[in-house]
């Protein structure tokens, strides 16, 4: 399970999307992120999804192991699209069922359409900040980050700090996610099982996973602690850097696709509601 997580790591190649700068592919997913939240209809999900597969094809990355991390979040999908399910209680009755006198079962025609576009906003969003980490490794993830809070540093806020924390934070992640696979492989070889019993008895199966993890995880916080330190690392405020980040022509051209998608979200959602009638024929 863990092994076909792709965020956090980074796919190695020479592509047009692994050169772009950094602080640009920041801000891009920002934005993403904050549009995505806007879409309303199946017409602005396609336009996301030829998006996304646009970035993936142009940044040469595996397209299977990417639609397989979306398995990593298959349970939360399923489980918020079956309470929009039964819990959207507006528009035509599809099914209704009397289970109990207390229990009236309600499927609406809203309830689908909202189920179903929950649960493409949870997988494209997923795979679109996935990307970020596939095409960006954590030091430039960690200028880059640094670069764009500089403004702060005006009230004195620790801006170096905070950019490496969040930079170990995702670098250890798919460390962490192997440490955790060897350790479940070794209680499974020593008889152990995750997967039969109730919510309770699962749950304190995984106490001798946690266990040794925690331990694991402070050990390893504590040697990264003392190496740097060993190595003086931020014994200086003016610290300089072996590659300075520039903006190319790349990213203006890269931030005109960005633009011109979100320029689509919008308006479709303000102005172009009936897209969705003339292409799919849906009326919500």
């Amino acid at each position: 399970m863990f092994r076909d997580l792709s965020f956090g790591q980074y796919y190695p190649t020479n592509s047009i999307v692994h050169r772009l700068d950094p602080r640009a592919k920041l801000l891009f997913t920002m934005l993403f992120i904050v549009s995505i939240f806007f879409v309303q209809t199946y017409f602005s999900y396609l336009i996301i999804a030829v998006f996304l597969f646009s970035v993936i094809m142009f940044g040469k990355l595996p397209l299977m192991s990417i639609l397989k991390s979306v398995r990593t979040i298959l349970f939360i999908v399923v489980f918020t699209a079956v309470l929009n399910l039964f819990f959207v209680k507006e528009g035509r009755i599809l099914v209704q069922v009397q289970i109990a006198p207390w229990w009236l079962l309600r499927i609406t025609e809203t309830g689908v359409h909202s189920s179903i576009k929950l649960a493409l906003r949870l997988v494209l969003l997923i795979t679109g900040a996935s990307l970020l980490s596939l095409t960006t490794t954590p030091m430039a993830l960690t200028d880059a980050l640094e670069s764009l809070l500089k403004p702060l540093k005006v009230v004195r806020f620790p801006v170096h700090d905070v950019a490496i924390i969040m930079s170990i934070a995702l670098r250890f992640i798919p460390t962490l996610l192997e440490e955790t696979t060897k350790i479940m492989n070794a209680q499974k070889a020593r008889g152990a099982s995750f997967d039969t019993g109730g919510l309770f008895a699962r749950a304190k199966a995984m106490l001798p996973i946690l266990i040794p993890l925690f331990v694991s995880s402070f050990r390893r916080a504590d040697e990264l602690a003392f190496a740097l330190d060993a190595r003086c690392y931020n014994a200086t405020d003016k610290r300089t850097k072996m590659k300075v980040q520039r903006f190319g022509w790349n990213d203006l051209f890269a931030a005109l696709f960005e633009l011109a998608f979100v320029v689509i979200i919008f308006l479709d959602r303000y102005y172009f509601f009936g897209l969705d009638k003339i292409i799919f024929g849906l009326v919500y």
